[in-house]
């Protein structure tokens, strides 16, 4: 099963109509949850009113960061065992992009927090520090990879500190438990139910599946065009060595 997942060749295959279909309904539920969550649900005074419409933006790229970076310590940790190539390649792509996510999260978090909290950021919230700190294993991954002087070494450098990281992603999750923070608890996946109104609950999972399906198409296209340029690097060497 794993030699069948790891083919370049039927991934490209499998990848010329999964991206462009991920890119369309991703499109099509973020378009949509948007529109609910900005135009149509009611504002929660609770929340602070309007800027919480931040949230339909804001919690989706909070859940994609954590999920792109258990994505890429997954593909890490297949290849650092099974050497799987595309599995690498999975990695390289997620990366760059997790850190996008990454970076809308804390943006928007700051842009929801001023008016709800009184500041921008807070120093010593456990959450906010843990998701800054992933975004600096994102940037820390790329520069990482793009320091070493071969793509092996990139790779296994890459790998390991994916890995190592990784111990980052249940304390995102649980750090408002675990320390005091000005952050709500979870509201959504508790042990008792979602605690959110449907009305709110229902464009937010919606929207949170747009992001991720049209980061899944990304992360495809990404590495069809990785695939690609080692295709290319490798018959340049064969030629050089025809030569």
């Amino acid at each position: 099963m794993w030699s069948y997942f790891a083919n370049p060749h039927k991934f490209l295959r499998l990848s010329d109509w999964l991206a462009p279909t991920f890119y369309a309904v991703g499109a099509l539920c973020i378009a949509w949850g948007l529109w609910q969550g900005l135009w149509v649900v009611p504002k929660d005074e609770y929340q602070g009113g309007d800027i919480m419409r931040v949230m339909f933006i804001h919690v989706p790229a909070a859940w994609l960061a954590m999920a792109s970076y258990s994505a890429l310590a997954v593909a890490s940790f297949i290849w650092f065992v099974w050497r799987h190539e595309l599995a690498d390649i999975a990695a390289k792509s997620i990366a760059p992009l997790g850190a996008v996510w990454t970076a809308i999260c804390l943006a928007t978090g700051a842009i929801w927090g001023k008016p709800t909290w009184g500041t921008w950021w807070q120093w010593n919230d456990a959450r906010m520090m843990s998701v800054l700190f992933l975004l600096f294993l994102f940037l820390g991954y790329v520069a990482l990879r793009a320091s070493m002087d071969t793509r092996q070494k990139a790779a296994r450098a890459g790998a390991i500190l994916a890995m190592v990281g990784a111990i980052n992603v249940p304390l995102i999750k649980f750090s408002v438990d675990m320390v005091e923070s000005i952050h709500q608890g979870a509201s959504v996946i508790t042990a008792d139910g979602p605690k959110m109104a449907a009305v709110y609950l229902t464009p937010l999972l919606i929207s949170g599946l747009g992001h991720s399906l049209f980061f899944g198409g990304l992360v495809m296209t990404s590495m069809r065009t990785e695939i690609r340029e080692r295709r290319i690097a490798r018959l340049r060497a064969a030629s050089l060595e025809g030569a």
